[in-house]
């Protein structure tokens, strides 16, 4: 997320259609140079774990586990840096996309402490996911000198 440039968006919602098991260690998957792809109600993008934290274009992404196929429920944008979540579950952040399959879909690398299958991680189909916006960073200003963040408001004591 680039708060210069990036203002709040919609929580994206999808559910798993198809639950994936398998690890890689030399996928040689390879990140597009784009940092948002729009979804469309009804997409389908396969869902893929790696443990990679580069994330410049051409990148190459080998240490990966398969978490499935997900159809998202209404049209959005997802960013590098969104979390993903299984139901309340954290997974990890979205690191980039891989279009290797588009345009029948989309990689969607997510990258997570290590690289988890749909199996790791006891997945179902119509298990609801979600990809939130991270919140913003605080400016250290603000924290250095004790005054509010913008749209901060203090709750009385």
């Amino acid at each position: 997320m680039n708060p210069d440039e990036d203002g709040p968006k919609r929580t994206l919602t999808a559910r798993v259609v198809k639950v994936l098991v398998h690890h890689r260690q030399e996928r040689g998957m390879s990140l597009e140079p784009h940092a948002s792809r729009c979804v469309q109600a009804g997409d389908v993008h396969e869902l893929v774990t790696t443990d990679h934290t580069e994330n410049a274009g051409g990148a190459r992404i080998d240490r990966v586990a398969f978490l499935g196929f997900a159809e998202f429920d209404r049209g959005g944008v997802l960013d590098r840096g969104d979390r993903l979540w299984i139901g309340d579950r954290f997974v990890g952040t979205v690191l980039g996309f891989d279009a290797c399959h588009f345009p029948n879909h989309y990689n969607v690398l997510i990258h997570a402490e290590k690289p988890l299958s749909g199996r790791d991680l006891g997945l179902r189909p119509e298990a609801e996911l979600s990809f939130t916006q991270p919140p913003p960073p605080l400016e250290v200003t603000h924290v250095l000198s004790g005054e509010l963040a913008p749209g901060v408001q203090q709750q009385a004591p």
